[in-house]
């Protein structure tokens, strides 16, 4: 059986994008990485900051953001527009030729607006399907693609999607071509058996692990998600999965998370 060629997906949100000083720190830590790469990037806190100041309140449900059509066109316009072209300025600028996508440009990611949910989330969208063939050209013309959490529905709607998700949903959709290593990368060192403690990090989640800390309730609300698409990337043949900061893509730095089955 063939060596596939690596690919490492890292997902940055959180602290890391709202900090100028720490964003810059990490693009030259995942500049540096080698072999083939994608990067995916969310940016809540400043599209709800973007939001105020247009008069905008932004709404949520149990953490998550309801999308109605302004708030859509705050995302678009930060996501799309001014997160991505700035993370693709500075990856040029360390000798990366990185292409800013949202999920429309190229038919990438199609989703498809969320249905049959207790709660109305707006223009938010679940993926259907993602272009791998383009992706994998582009790779091998060491292109680093960079996604922001905007898709469409083939139809001319533009929705928002969480990043995670669009992480998760690449990183399966290149796992026939790519050995694929997925990060995702935010605030915390990894996965904490102590919420308060953030060097408890649990070196090593498995399924069984997992499934007891969120009965006793140490795993819980955002993290959740979060693990979700950690377990349904690793089942659907995706190499390995990590959970921790974004000092963890440097190489030799082993604080963090690594989720297993």
């Amino acid at each position: 059986m063939e060596n596939k060629p690596k690919l490492t997906i890292v997902k940055i949100g959180g602290n890391v994008i709202d900090s100028e000083l720490e964003l810059k720190a990490f693009l030259k830590d995942f500049a540096a990485l080698s072999g083939y790469k994608i990067l995916v990037h969310g940016g809540g806190k400043i599209a709800t900051k973007i939001a105020e100041g247009l008069g905008i309140t932004p709404v949520f449900h149990e953490g998550r953001r309801i999308t109605d059509k302004p708030m859509l066109d705050v995302a678009v316009m930060t996501y799309a527009g001014l997160i991505n072209k700035d993370i693709t300025a500075q990856l040029q600028a360390l000798q990366n030729n990185a292409l800013g996508f949202t999920g429309a440009d190229g038919n990438m990611i199609l989703s498809e607006k969320r249905k049959n949910a207790a709660v109305d989330f707006g223009w938010v969208g679940d993926i259907v399907s993602v272009n791998h063939e383009l992706v994998k050209v582009l790779l091998l013309q060491n292109v680093v693609p960079v996604f922001c959490a905007i898709t469409h529905d083939g139809k001319g709607q533009l929705l928002n999607t969480n990043a995670d998700t669009i992480a998760g949903a690449l990183a399966v959709a290149c796992s026939n071509d790519f050995e694929v290593n997925l990060l995702y990368c935010f605030e915390k060192k990894g996965v904490l058996s102590n919420a308060d403690d953030n060097n408890s990090v649990i070196k090593k989640l498995t399924f069984d692990t997992y499934t007891q800390l969120r009965e006793e309730k140490v795993i819980h609300s955002g993290m959740l998600p979060k693990l979700e698409n950690c377990y349904d990337a690793l089942t659907k043949g995706v190499s390995t999965v990590y959970i921790g900061s974004p000092e963890m893509i440097k190489q030799g730095d082993t604080t963090c998370t690594q989720v297993s089955l």
